[in-house]
């Protein structure tokens, strides 16, 4: 049986599955960027979590990572237009079908980066904010 932790990043997974760009997981960038884009959710980091008592609860502030990849050249507009949709996808529903208290993103901080011999890419790494509360530290 998978971890609350796992259970949430999959589903946050799932979300950005529907979304049009190409969504993957714990992948490298590949060697070429759909034309719709490219999300890679990265695990990122637990935290510390605040810890109450009676009943014991960790209570975590689970900062996951979306790179978000565009190519092209339209690519401000695809960049603005696919990070628009994550929020959108993320707001349609702050708590993951109630497995967390609430998510939220982070604004990007895009960069250019020139590719030799193709057009440029555009990403940014979007922190997303999982807030979730668990019995168990490993379960």
């Amino acid at each position: 049986m998978p971890t609350p932790r796992e259970t949430i990043l999959a589903a946050l997974h799932a979300r950005l599955l529907a979304l049009p760009a190409t969504a993957l997981r714990g992948e490298v960038l590949p060697e070429r960027v759909p034309a719709e884009g490219l999300l890679i959710l990265r695990d990122g980091e637990p935290g510390e979590p605040e810890v109450t008592l009676s009943p014991l609860r960790y209570h975590y502030q689970h900062r996951a990572e979306i790179e978000a990849v565009v190519q092209g050249a339209d690519r401000d507009a695809a960049f603005d237009t696919l990070t628009a949709s994550i929020g959108a996808a993320l707001a349609a529903d702050r708590t993951l079908g109630g497995l967390c208290d609430w998510v939220e993103a982070e604004a990007p901080r895009p960069v250019d980066l020139p590719v030799e011999g193709a057009a440029s890419l555009k990403a940014a790494v979007i922190l997303v904010v999982l807030h979730y509360s668990t019995a168990d530290q490993l379960a």
